[in-house]
């Protein structure tokens, strides 16, 4: 059994290698700002509240998975992996950082890192994780589900601004939502998690299981030969 990954984050690819997943990565080419912008001025029209921070990485989730589907039907088999039909299921994800009512997504740029690091030190915001799968099976689709998750956060008090400085300046949190990662250079600023680790480094790994097993699907059906073994030790 294949997964697809409608995704480039290198943190959701390496999340699936270490439980014995390798997906095959088909990136999306949605544009986040314009699907949520258009989707927020539609509700405005229609008289409804704009997206909350659940109902937005949601949307992300679906429009990446269902834009990877979409193309797939127009892209001749040369152009597909292996030159095969994609047969095995589509997976979309987004993320976003929650602090005080306010969604935090990629702040892109050193300053805008850096301010949220400013107000969030010593503080608790919560993580949201949007999935959404496609069952591609059969090389046709069969159907698809979806379903967010939440972990709160609690970042150290006594994160010094040289700290902060020296973690902008690495780069890492630039291209991350919520401007940290759980499993890298900003862990040890990270005090306490409540929910899944997993669903802070942008992909539920409990939610990924209960969307396959709504399919009939077992996810150990998706490891790769071998998974889990190590080397003798000499």
């Amino acid at each position: 059994m294949r997964l697809y990954l409608a995704s480039t984050s290198p943190a959701r690819l390496a999340l699936l290698r270490q439980i014995g997943i390798e997906p095959v990565v088909l990136p999306s080419e949605v544009d986040e700002d314009a699907a949520v912008d258009a989707e927020n001025a539609a509700r405005l029209a229609g008289g409804r509240a704009p997206l909350t921070t659940t109902e937005l990485v949601q949307l992300l989730a679906e429009a990446k998975a269902e834009a990877v589907v979409s193309a797939l039907a127009t892209l001749p088999l040369e152009a597909l992996p292996d030159g095969e039909p994609v047969d095995g299921f589509v997976l979309g994800g987004d993320s976003a950082f929650e602090l005080d009512g306010v969604a935090h997504g990629k702040p892109h740029r050193p300053e805008v890192a850096r301010e949220r690091w400013l107000a969030q030190r010593g503080r608790t915001g919560v993580l949201h994780s949007g999935h959404w799968l496609v069952d591609h099976r059969g090389g046709r689709r069969q159907g698809a589900a979806g379903r967010t998750d939440q972990a709160e956060l609690t970042f150290a008090d006594d994160i010094s601004d040289a700290e902060i400085d020296a973690y902008v300046a690495s780069g890492e949190p630039l291209l991350v939502a919520g401007a940290f990662t759980i499993d890298g250079l900003a862990a040890p600023f990270i005090r306490s998690i409540t929910g899944a680790p997993s669903a802070v480094i942008g992909l539920s790994l409990p939610v990924l299981r209960d969307l396959l097993g709504g399919f009939g699907v077992s996810w150990t059906e998706l490891w790769e030969p071998g998974s889990g073994e190590h080397p003798s030790s000499p």
